[in-house]
């Protein structure tokens, strides 16, 4: 079986390393596996990269500028239905389609004529509403019949001034919708409620967890106190991202945290951010070699806190989990 997985990034990110995980998993099983992705670089040999670098750029300024994401990018996504045509895939694979990098329009009207059997992972919750990626923050639900007068038109993915919420919901329902043979696979128990309110009800809908690959993530008995500095003769509060930054209430949130913890606990921040974001009493860890030392440093954790109000499903939460160590979330 071939199978061809269209995401935003490949080997990296919880989306990038769910889709290296699948094709390691199909590949071990003697299957035949291509992602196409448009950000970034990745370490994945079979790969299509859509769209080039400056596309890319200009489809992030064109979203913003005119409010439309997934209008832009034709030359690149013209390529990449070339490629689907050549590799001639048994199964596609979709799972974030959004970030800069794809034209809906021309995918889809493929997808649609082609009519392949699609299976779509929903990682968040942006393919049914007309623009946003959550809306739970702002309890707005007009996704569950017409999206119009958007509450985060300035949030991701962001429109400077244009609202085209309307617009953008009707025609991914439009597209969407037009895929006879289309599964549709959200990744918790919520989501799978939230899709059944959907304009996706009527599609076959499969609820399958995000993983976690247990040989790694587990108890650890190395110390990491020598390597990262830190005295772990303090309660250690562990944090995890693909990136901290002061416009993000995550970050800030931690900072709050920093202010009242006692002189006995330690807080632990790993992920990309510029040095002078985080104050000197949280400890910093911007890279991470590999999972197994990410293991390693969920293990020497007392508590991993996620600060997040927004998750479909937090895999953070349960690789740390995994490794043993107790996890303190909002109710959310």
């Amino acid at each position: 079986m071939k199978v061809l997985q269209i995401n935003t990034v490949s080997g990296y990110g919880s989306t990038g390393s769910i889709c290296t995980d699948i094709a390691n998993v199909l590949e071990k099983q003697g299957h035949e596996c291509y992602i196409a992705y448009g950000q970034g670089t990745t370490t994945y040999a079979k790969t299509f990269k859509v769209g080039s670098v400056i596309e890319n750029h200009m489809h992030n300024i064109g979203s913003r500028i005119l409010g439309k994401q997934g209008y832009f990018t034709k030359i690149g996504t013209e390529k990449l239905v070339n490629f689907i045509k050549d590799y001639n895939p048994d199964v596609i694979h979709l799972h974030n389609l959004h970030g800069n990098y794809l034209n809906l329009k021309i995918l889809f009207e493929y997808l649609i004529e082609v009519q392949k059997p699609v299976v779509w992972t929903l990682h968040d919750c942006w393919a049914f509403t007309g623009k946003c990626a959550h809306y739970t923050d702002v309890s707005c639900y007009k996704w569950q019949t017409q999206c119009k007068q958007c509450p985060q038109v300035q949030k991701y993915p962001p429109s400077w001034i244009l609202d085209q919420s309307k617009t953008m919901f009707e025609d991914k329902k439009k597209w969407f919708t037009a895929i006879k043979n289309l599964t549709i696979i959200p990744v918790s128990k919520w989501l799978e409620g939230e899709v059944e309110k959907s304009f996706f009800k009527n599609n076959k809908i499969k609820q399958i967890y995000n993983w976690v690959d247990h040989t790694v993530f587990k108890p650890a008995n190395k110390t990491i106190s020598e390597k990262y500095g830190i005295d772990t003769s303090k309660f250690i509060v562990l944090g995890v991202s693909a990136g901290w930054n002061t416009s993000n209430n995550r970050l800030k949130d931690f900072i709050k945290l920093s202010k009242v913890i006692d002189d006995d606990m330690q807080i632990v921040l790993v992920g990309k951010a510029r040095q002078s974001d985080i104050p000197s009493s949280i400890i910093h860890i911007p890279y991470v070699n590999g999972l197994h030392e990410l293991a390693t440093i969920y293990s020497n954790a007392d508590a991993y806190v996620h600060v997040s109000t927004e998750d479909t499903f937090g895999k953070v939460i349960a690789e740390a989990l995994s490794c043993g160590t107790p996890a303190i979330v909002y109710n959310a």
